[in-house]
């Protein structure tokens, strides 16, 4: 039997989908009954094909009972953790870059009080969590040493830490265990974990809760002709081998967020395959973290109507990466897609 990828579609949100779940019509993703579905797509590396929910039962036997096992993940409820609340979809990941050369706001806030009057003001306008980097990951960037990361951010780890949540971006381990110390909910790793061999024994030590991000290269190298035989599923397979193998050595908690890595080795098309497909993330059973602030897939997109915020472009594809189920965005504007979002919700109401 070819390997299948079950990948839910058509989507309701808002008080259609709590009608359609009440009435058993569609499924309630991640037992959310705001948003919810009534499709899926099969897909092979040769074939896809959508069905609806009430077709399964035609389907052969074994294929059936993969689907069903992916359908029991896509559907069960999700814990909340790290001030994330997995039942109000989306979560906002709001972003503070302390460096001077990160690809949008480089050298904004990297003064202590210009950071910390930006974290308090993204926390105040909704973000969950605030993303604290002291290393640009911009495509063409260079790896800083650990010395200067640390001098960039551990002042304001240490003032911000007591007064709200924080996740720390990071690819380092001895940056990440002094970040853990000081009391920061949630590491964010670039690479995958791929960057630093210690990384995945400190995550381990410490259980803190983690996101795995998928990235093809380094930074410095990421855009010089990334290449997949199948975008969707390579990255796909990626997170179910590298998920198996954290379980194996003993990472056994369920605090793992999926970051498929827009823009980390990835060209135009290959970042709207994974927006436009992002759903296929659900049946790995944890929470998908989407970057897509301001990323320049906009740029790619909108060619003359481009400008350095992308506010219009981040905002557009936040509500479709919500209405497919995403549970947290990583935004630079949390002001305005909180206010977009409360908009939308608000016009979809009957």
């Amino acid at each position: 039997m070819p390997r299948y990828y079950t990948r839910v579609c058509n989507f309701y949100y808002g008080q259609q989908s709590k009608i359609l779940v009440k009435k058993k019509k569609s499924f309630p993703l991640h037992n959310t009954k705001e948003i919810s579905f009534d499709q899926i797509e099969i897909i092979t590396r040769k074939s896809k094909k959508k069905i609806y929910i009430n077709q399964i039962k035609n389907l052969p036997t074994k294929l059936q009972k993969k689907i069903n096992f992916d359908l029991k993940k896509i559907t069960s409820a999700k814990k909340n953790f790290c001030n994330f609340k997995f039942n109000a979809i989306p979560n906002i990941l709001g972003i503070l870059n302390l460096t001077p050369d990160s690809f949008s706001d480089g050298g904004k806030f990297n003064k202590k009080d210009k950071a910390i009057i930006q974290s308090i003001s993204l926390f105040n306008s909704g973000a969950n969590l605030i993303d604290v980097g002291g290393e640009s990951t911009r495509p063409g960037s260079k790896s800083i040493n650990e010395n200067l990361e640390w001098s960039r951010i551990n002042k304001i780890l240490k003032s911000l830490s007591k007064k709200i949540p924080i996740s720390l971006d990071t690819r380092k381990s001895i940056i990440m265990k002094k970040g853990i110390k000081l009391g920061i909910k949630l590491i964010n790793d670039v690479s995958g974990l791929e960057y630093d061999s210690e990384t995945i024994s400190v995550l381990k030590h410490f259980k803190t809760p983690f996101v795995l991000q998928h990235s093809q290269g380094s930074p410095k190298n990421m855009q010089n002709k990334p290449s997949y035989k199948n975008v969707l599923l390579d990255i796909y397979d990626f997170f179910e081998n590298k998920l198996k193998y954290l379980r194996s050595i003993g990472i056994n908690h369920n605090k793992i967020i999926i970051d498929p890595g827009i823009g980390f080795g990835k060209n135009l098309k290959h970042n709207m395959t994974l927006i436009k497909n992002i759903s296929i993330f659900h049946s790995l059973g944890f929470p998908v973290l989407v970057g897509n602030s301001r990323k320049r897939f906009i740029r790619d997109i909108s060619k003359n109507n481009d400008s350095k915020l992308r506010i219009g472009g981040t905002t557009a594809s936040s509500i479709y990466l919500m209405t497919q189920g995403v549970q947290i965005l990583r935004i630079h504007d949390v002001n305005e897609v909180i206010q977009a979002i409360k908009v939308y919700k608000e016009m979809i109401k009957d």
